[in-house]
């Protein structure tokens, strides 16, 4: 007699994140991988490239891929931010449209939704930040929305992530998936990102959360030296980029007191990340309107390849 018993289907694929600025994808990707991944600021267009992160399970392997918000631009860094973003839902299986629960203009979140439905993959939409006060009745409208463009959607909070929310949201995610025989990455893997690249978004971060000015969005920061050989510790050398000589005197503070705050929460995070002591030293260096100088958003790494 024939077995017809059918063995379960595995999926994995690449999933992108798309969302305005400050939408909360990072912050769901972070959750969702249980991993930091991707940094976290209060402040919109943290992300400036594409961050990945990834969830295995015995249904499936998820790929995250954590975009930059949209932005709409023709030069400079926020061309390749524009860039980035697009070439995410081009390179994606499948797309998860993250929609903010306090963006003020509906037209906002439409136009994520009309990103995905015309990208003809499969998508679901993820509200965030559902527990900031008063939103009940601004979920609706959105849950309504997103039905209006054939989707459903999941609504989740930004401070208070459930576990129980977390495993419905995987479950649906790896369901919108491609079958596939195997994992795409080692199962043990929680991103793809290597430790230079993760140091920098690290110290990135810690730049935004110090300083209460504008200059965080004119701010880059670039690994000198990495030695992981180094005796009797990792040595990491990193410059802080700014854009004007004003600027400096600012991030480095009255007696080195910001750029010490920098380091030291820098540290005690790469520490945590790479699980022993690092001894790492920040400079301060101006290159004036770096993020429009062509060669400079070259050495960051911030380039579009020309088509």
């Amino acid at each position: 007699m024939e077995n017809t018993t059918t063995k379960p289907s595995y999926k994995a694929g690449f999933l992108g994140l798309i969302g305005q600025p400050n939408a909360g994808k990072s912050s769901l990707l972070n959750f969702l991988v249980k991993e930091k991944v991707s940094i976290v600021t209060n402040k919109p267009q943290t992300t400036r490239r594409r961050i990945t992160g990834l969830h295995s399970a015995k249904t499936g392997q998820i790929v995250f891929i954590d975009a930059p918000g949209l932005v709409k631009s023709t030069s400079g860094l926020n061309t390749f931010l524009e860039k980035e973003a697009h070439d995410v839902i081009r390179s994606s299986d499948a797309l998860v449209a993250v929609l903010s629960v306090d963006e003020d203009s509906a037209e906002r979140n439409e136009e994520i939704l009309t990103l995905v439905t015309k990208s003809k993959k499969p998508w679901i939409a993820v509200i965030t930040k559902v527990d900031l006060k008063d939103t009940s009745h601004r979920v609706m409208i959105l849950k309504g929305i997103v039905e209006k463009f054939g989707g459903k959607s999941i609504a989740v909070s930004n401070t208070k992530f459930k576990d129980d929310e977390r495993s419905e949201i995987l479950a649906k995610l790896i369901q919108i998936l491609p079958d596939a025989e195997r994992p795409l990455y080692d199962p043990e893997l929680y991103t793809t990102e290597n430790v230079r690249g993760l140091t920098e978004e690290i110290i990135r971060e810690k730049c935004f959360e110090v300083l209460n000015h504008e200059i965080p969005y004119q701010l880059a920061v670039q690994i000198r030296k990495f030695d992981e050989e180094a005796k009797p510790c990792p040595k990491i050398y990193a410059d802080i980029m700014v854009s004007r000589d004003s600027h400096k005197p600012i991030v480095v503070g009255k007696g080195a007191s910001v750029i010490k705050e920098i380091g030291q929460q820098s540290r005690k995070e790469i520490e945590a990340m790479m699980g022993e002591k690092v001894y790492l030293e920040l400079n301060v260096t101006v290159k004036e309107n770096w993020f429009e100088n062509k060669q400079t958003l070259k050495e960051l790494k911030y380039v579009v390849d020309s088509e």
